[in-house]
């Protein structure tokens, strides 16, 4: 999740973090730039402005003709894609194909337990641990039968487990969250600070097909919340560890709350999986706190997270009392003991990970997955899933520069632990024991998974950080994948295996700070993430990588090698051809900022999500269906740089096969000042759920009691709701002759 651009204006952007200051290689970045005396490639950076060039189609100027691979030919049936492209739009609403419907299905606030009130959206409501949270994210579908079971074929019945990533705020509060916008300045009322945390962490609701219409059902015993105070376990080697000692956990077991849930995951056993990503932002330094920490190691592990001392908190949640639940964002030491048991000085180590729940059974305390890293989780995804072979899932760190990782579990698969009754059992069996690996990015389309172990001398050598165990390294998984040299790449968020083919695709969402001149905080381009150049935005430069793009990785004959392509690179359609929109984007299919992604088991279709600022003046945020190929479709393209002093320098990339109208369109643009995020469906893929996260979210605090002024209305304007406050929603999508959806 990123704030808009063309948000009110923060003085902090805590979702912005860029903390990575190693100097680890951008990928290779001196071996994959070749010194060059050719030409100057028109839009180089340097030259000739992308404006100026909107209108020469140039096209991509070849490297090496290495042969493209010949692709798997489609399964018959349905012809994917077979719906008319949903144009650019700046409309107040949700835009589908003709033939489709879609309807809101639960919005922020709704209540989920019997006797709370309907929302009034006016800034009074309350009970916020019993209504859906805020900012819907990622999520996964549970089928249940006719005995409110687990029934993995159920197609009209089930359970949505929904991420409530964060809240919409200007300065300090949840503005619509309060009758008033609330409190701007600290301290922090105890009762807004109360809305703003219980709208946090996650969501499970029981949803039902009845008459052709779906419902989400208020009353259910299935429904519960999970917010940024629930008890949640620790698990897996950094469990007990004292760099979890705090003053709720003296023994480093348990901790509170799930924060800033963004991507998902499933597991093969039936479990949902959600990852912590910005949760840094939520605390707070004292500005004194090195010195009392004696300037030790855990200093250097706070800086590499983003918390340097004097960091002010995002809310200001600390401020709301004397009461533990507040006090437990101050991270600064603040007690006199030796192992951190009178303070909070290590509760920021307790988050940052993958947390596993049991959809199916709210008495279960869900599981924070430690052996799976800890960093700006996005999404876990499962390679393919093979009898007597060990399980991998694949995940990233959504941040400026940060990394690409892999788990893979000491346990072989059973495929008995499918269907155990002791759901939670069978995930300390697959995700508390394994290796977790960084991934090294070749020059040449070949890559590299390194190991984070004490075994690896880059790791028990390294100077800046001296490990102590492998709770240590998972518990600063950035600090050991900066000492093996993992490859910086353009801040990864989601990924997603390909079901056809087990290749892994990832988004790489946008970097600022990437340079053709890089300053202090900036890097060269390099093969993994080769583009640096300007976009404009009426009359506002974007550099670096502004409107991102997407890898893909196809595993080796050994676990710690792999092969590689950009699938696509997102791109105005105008832009230049040879710099800028490579993969030859149409108005059909142009986009910027890919972020959510999620292929369908029931077609093969890749749904791709935008969550963009740089390209808010064509179009609001949108969801593409694409068809893809595979690793090598392509060929090798080649981007030439200018640098300030004159030299030249080649970037060389493998590329996929270009886009065409069979291959990629757009499929749903979404209302004012959201992002579009999260998807699932259900198996026979009739229908899928799509989340509208923060619509209006540019409206201005001062705005509030002006409704007429806000950026957006949605949902209140398509018929749903009380009040005309924006509200996150999740919307269920389904095709009028009852087909599958994308064919």
């Amino acid at each position: 999740m990123t704030h808009r651009v063309d948000a009110p204006e923060q003085a902090i952007d805590f979702n912005n973090e860029n903390a990575n200051t190693s100097a680890n290689p951008t990928f290779d970045a001196v071996l994959g730039a070749r010194l060059s005396r050719r030409g100057l490639l028109r839009g180089s950076v340097g030259s000739v402005g992308t404006a100026a060039l909107a209108g020469f189609g140039v096209s991509a100027c070849g490297g090496s003709d290495d042969p493209a691979v010949t692709p798997t030919p489609p399964p018959a049936g349905p012809r994917l894609l077979g719906f008319g492209a949903v144009p650019k739009s700046l409309a107040d609403s949700v835009v589908i194909p003709a033939g489709y419907t879609a309807s809101v299905l639960f919005a922020l606030g709704d209540p989920i337990a019997a006797g709370v009130p309907a929302y009034k959206n006016d800034g009074t409501d309350g009970d916020f641990d019993k209504r859906a949270g805020d900012h819907h994210d990622g999520m996964e579908w549970f089928g249940l039968g006719a005995d409110a079971k687990r029934n993995d074929n159920a197609t009209d019945r089930g359970l949505l487990a929904i991420n409530h990533e964060a809240t919409t705020d200007e300065k300090l509060s949840s503005y619509f969250l309060h009758a008033n916008g609330g409190a701007t300045t600290l301290p922090r009322p105890a009762a807004e600070v109360d809305k703003e945390t219980d709208v946090h962490g996650i969501a499970v609701i029981e949803v039902a097909k009845s008459g052709g219409k779906w419902a989400y059902a208020q009353n259910s015993a299935l429904n519960f919340r999970l917010t940024a105070l629930s008890p949640i376990e620790i698990s897996g080697p950094a469990r007990g560890n004292a760099q979890l000692f705090t003053k709720f956990s003296p023994t480093g077991t348990t901790t509170r709350g799930t924060l800033n849930n963004c991507g998902t995951g499933k597991t093969p056993w039936g479990t949902f999986l959600t990852g912590e990503e910005n949760w840094f932002g939520y605390f707070t330094r004292g500005a004194a706190d090195d010195a009392a920490r004696g300037n030790d190691k855990s200093v250097t592990s706070l800086k590499r997270y983003g918390r340097n001392q004097g960091a002010a908190s995002r809310h200001g949640w600390e401020t709301g009392g004397a009461d533990d639940k507040y006090q437990r964002w101050n991270n600064s030491k603040t007690g006199t003991s030796v192992d951190g048991t009178d303070d909070y000085r290590n509760e920021m180590n307790g988050m940052g990970y993958i947390v596993e729940i049991d959809a199916y059974d709210k008495t279960r305390m869900a599981k924070k997955r430690t052996g799976l890293g800890r960093f700006a989780h996005e999404s876990a995804a499962f390679g393919k899933v093979v009898a007597g072979q060990p399980l991998s899932i694949y995940m990233g760190d959504d941040s400026r520069g940060e990394y690409i990782y892999k788990f893979v579990s000491t346990a072989t698969w059973n495929p008995a632990d499918a269907n155990a009754n002791d759901r939670l059992a069978i995930g300390d069996k697959y995700l508390d024991s394994g290796k977790l690996y960084a991934a090294k990015f070749n020059a040449d389309g070949t890559g590299s998974w390194v190991e984070l172990s004490l075994t690896n001398t880059a790791i028990s050598g390294y100077a800046t950080y001296k490990f102590a165990d492998a709770a240590d390294i998972v518990i600063n998984t950035r600090l050991a994948a900066d000492a093996v040299g993992a490859t910086k790449m353009d801040r990864p968020e989601w990924n997603a295996v390909n079901p056809a083919n087990g290749e892994v695709y990832f988004t790489l969402t946008n970097n600022s700070a990437r340079s053709a001149n890089p300053a202090s905080g900036q890097y060269l381009p390099d093969a993994a993430n080769p583009r640096a150049y300007t976009d404009m935005k009426g009359t506002t430069k974007q550099d670096g990588n502004p409107n991102g793009h997407m890898v893909r990785l196809k595993e080796g004959a050994s676990v710690s090698a792999f092969t590689w392509d950009v699938y696509l690179f997102g791109a105005e359609a105008s832009a230049d051809k040879t710099l800028i929109n490579i993969s030859a984007l149409t108005d059909e299919q142009d986009f910027s900022s890919p972020d959510g992604l999620a292929f369908s088991k029931a077609t093969g279709i890749c749904w791709i999500q935008t969550d963009d600022g740089a390209y808010t003046d064509a179009s609001n945020c949108m969801m593409l269906a694409a068809v893809p190929g595979q690793v090598g479709d392509g060929s090798k393209k080649t981007l030439t740089y200018t640098k300030t002093d004159g030299s030249k320098f080649d970037i060389v990339t493998p590329v996929g096969k270009a886009a065409t109208p069979d291959t990629l369109k757009r499929f749903l643009v979404g209302p004012k000042g959201s992002e579009i995020t999260g998807l699932a469906e259900t198996p026979d893929g009739k229908t899928i759920f799509v989340n509208i996260q923060h619509p209006g979210e540019g409206t201005g605090m001062a705005n509030l009691a002006d409704a007429a002024k806000f950026q957006s209305q949605w949902p209140a304007n398509a018929g749903y709701g009380a009040g005309k406050r924006p509200r996150s929603a999740t919307i269920v999508i389904t095709k009028n002759d009852g087909g599958n959806i994308g064919t």
